[in-house]
C-alpha cells in the first residue's frame, strides 16, 4: 500500500520552506504542516485508512493522539479501524494529560498516533500518560517520520506514511540563524524554554 509523497505535501501547500523553530526547540529549513494536508477530508480519510491498514495487526482497543497535531489523523485511524474509540491528550499546566472525561482502562491496548515525529517527544509523553493509567501501548504511527531513525520507539512497532530526511539543528548550531534568516514558529505547541 502506498504512502504519502513530498509531492503530495507540496501540492497541498503543506511543505513549507524557510527557517522554522520546531516544537522540540530545534531549527529547520523545512516544515511539514500536516494540518494543511489534512484540511481536505478526503485526504485525511485516505491517510487514516493507510495508517490503520499498516497498524491493524497491533490489536488496538483505543487510539490516543496528542492535541493538536495528532487529533485529525488519530480520529481517522480510529474510524478506519472500526469499533475503536479515539481520545486525545492535551497540555494542562505544561504537562500532557487526558481530560474531558477520557479514561484508559487497565490493560487496554492503545495505539498512539501523531502527525509528525521529529524527536518523538510528544508521542513519548502520550505513551507515558497511557501507561500511568494502566494502558498498554502496542504500537505507534505517524503521517511523517522526520526523526532520522527508522523506528524512534523501538522495540515498539512504528510506521509512518512518509519518511523524510530534513536537517534540523540546535539553535546555537543553526546555519540559518548564523546567516540572519528570520525565524518562524509555525506549530501549535508552545515553545520549549
Amino acid at each position: 500500500m502506498g504512502g504519502i509523497t513530498l509531492d503530495d505535501m507540496t501540492a497541498a501547500g503543506a511543505l513549507l520552506e524557510g527557517h522554522f523553530k520546531l516544537s522540540s526547540g530545534r531549527h529547520s529549513s523545512r516544515y511539514l504542516q500536516c494540518a494543511l494536508y489534512l484540511a481536505d477530508p478526503a485526504r485525511a480519510e485516505a491517510a487514516g485508512r493507510q495508517l490503520a491498514a499498516r497498524l491493524e495487526n497491533a490489536g488496538a482497543q483505543l487510539v490516543v493522539a496528542p492535541a493538536l497535531g495528532g487529533v485529525i489523523i488519530g480520529h481517522e485511524v480510529a474510524r478506519a479501524l472500526e469499533d475503536v474509540p479515539f481520545y486525545f491528550t492535551e497540555r494542562s499546566d505544561g504537562e500532557m494529560a487526558l481530560r474531558r472525561g477520557f479514561e484508559v482502562q487497565p490493560g487496554c491496548r492503545v495505539l498512539v498516533v501523531e502527525d509528525v515525529v521529529t524527536t518523538g517527544g510528544s508521542t513519548r509523553e502520550v505513551m507515558d500518560v497511557v501507561t500511568r493509567r494502566g494502558g498498554v501501548v502496542v504500537a505507534a504511527g505517524a503521517i511523517v517520520n522526520r526523526s532520522g531513525v527508522e523506528n524512534p520507539f523501538a522495540p515498539l512497532p512504528f510506521t509512518a506514511l512518509l519518511t523524510v530526511d530534513v536537517p534540523n539543528w540546535a539553535p546555537d548550531a543553526c546555519p540559518l540563524c548564523a546567516s540572519g534568516v528570520p525565524l518562524t514558529k509555525p506549530g501549535s505547541r508552545p515553545e520549549k524554554q
